[in-house]
């Protein structure tokens, strides 16, 4: 038996227009609505509705036998409410099938678990209760940012209440090991991790349109192949990407879309295939063994750790500048201060300063708002001074409906 877990992430950050040391103080705003809204309706225009349209479709095709799992960013939902609601009724319309599990991370997409651990439960609780207000769900499966995972994340998590979590299947830490088996956590008891079968999700989500590559063009029924193979060596193949993969990173021009309606007929066809979500995966099969990520592993890039948001000083500097910000900005009783730092959290704006070269950077392009890592850190770091300011200006700015900001929870996922 070979199940196949399909996991899509969808996220788009608020991203920050240029701020020049002359806009301290004078009461402007951190993001650039105009290039946020334009970003987002290319993204819904050419991935977003498209592709649910199709999942929804081979659903109904497969008679419920086809499956996939989501999560969908609280920044991204926010955005998608107030732009194109359109979107969030395609992904009602999915999960109200029974077909979809829909997984907790942060709200903002951020790097707080490094920093804060309260700041970061309480934005996992704020993500909890988006996808309970938008969709009646409450998520037992997790995926930190970028599926960054170590031991102590496993271990904090599990007391968090969740049964699984999504990582990597780095070889180093894997060894001689399959990515295609449960596994536990060597600090965890009970929870579960499903591990990325990277180099079949980046034939997909990386490889697809590149000509130069000897499987090109990749087919259903290659793919299907594929994963055909793991019958006998393996529980779950585990296809983790970005939903954007299907219409942006990988156009419609590429076949992707094609390739999408085909292949889960494909993989079908085989008698001992089916799909499962991540939490029927755990459910059906047994942890074959103990894992130990004694450092922390990511999906980002050939390294696969924090190099791509951590990896210089400017990005070092500025993730530890607006953590420092974090009891003042909470104390401060001031709504609308809260929500542009949060936003300021989100793991693209350090991204977006990362000054190291690789192919993988490239499907990024797209979302980068920056002419060069500098000018986004110098507009960031302006911004943290702007947040300075106010804090220091004790002006109340109340926003109009509040996330229960200074709350925390010990077991999130009940």
């Amino acid at each position: 038996m070979a199940s196949v877990c399909l996991y899509l992430h969808a996220h788009q950050p608020f991203r920050i227009r240029r701020f020049s040391v002359f806009d301290i103080g004078a009461g402007q705003s951190y993001f650039d609505e105009g290039k946020n809204r334009d970003y987002l309706s290319r993204i819904a225009r050419k991935s977003y509705l498209p592709t649910n349209n199709i999942l929804l479709q081979l659903i109904k095709e497969t008679k419920g036998k086809f499956k996939v799992s989501f999560s969908i960013s609280g920044a991204l939902l926010e955005q998608l409410e107030r732009h194109f609601p359109e979107v969030i009724r395609s992904f009602q319309a999915l999960v109200n099938t029974g077909n979809v599990e829909l997984l907790s991370e942060t709200y903002y997409h951020s790097l707080a678990y490094l920093y804060s651990k309260e700041e970061f439960m309480r934005q996992v609780y704020f993500q909890h209760k988006k996808l309970k207000d938008l969709f009646g769900y409450s998520p037992t499966f997790f995926r930190n940012t970028e599926l960054m995972f170590n031991n102590e994340m496993a271990r904090f998590v599990e007391q968090l209440g969740y049964k699984g979590i999504l990582a990597e299947g780095v070889d180093r830490v894997l060894g001689w090991r399959s990515p295609n088996f449960v596994y536990r956590a060597k600090t965890a008891d009970t929870l579960k991790i499903l591990l990325r079968n990277y180099q079949l999700s980046d034939d997909v989500s990386f490889r697809f349109s590149t000509r130069d590559w000897k499987e090109w063009p990749l087919t259903a029924d290659k793919f299907s192949h594929w994963i055909n193979q793991v019958n006998g060596n393996g529980q779950t193949v585990n296809l983790f990407m970005d939903y954007e993969t299907f219409g942006e990173h990988q156009w419609e021009s590429t076949g992707i879309f094609d390739f999408l309606k085909a292949f889960p007929h494909k993989v079908l066809e085989h008698p001992d295939n089916d799909f499962k979500t991540p939490s029927e995966v755990i459910a059906a099969y047994p942890a074959v063994g103990e894992l130990d990520f004694h450092h922390i592993v990511s999906w980002a890039d050939l390294e696969r750790d924090l190099s791509a948001w951590l990896g210089n000083k400017m990005q070092q500097r500025a993730a530890e500048h607006i953590y420092s910000l974090e009891k003042d900005v909470i104390g401060s009783g001031n709504e609308r201060l809260l929500d542009d730092w949060r936003k300021l959290q989100t793991s693209d704006h350090f991204y977006y300063m990362c000054t190291k070269w690789f192919a993988d950077g490239d499907v990024h392009k797209y979302f980068n708002p920056h002419e060069s890592p500098y000018e986004c850190f110098i507009s960031f770091m302006n911004i943290l001074n702007d947040v300075k300011w106010r804090l220091g200006a004790q002006t109340p700015e109340r926003t109009p409906a509040s996330h229960d900001k200074g709350r925390t929870h010990k077991k999130i996922s009940d």
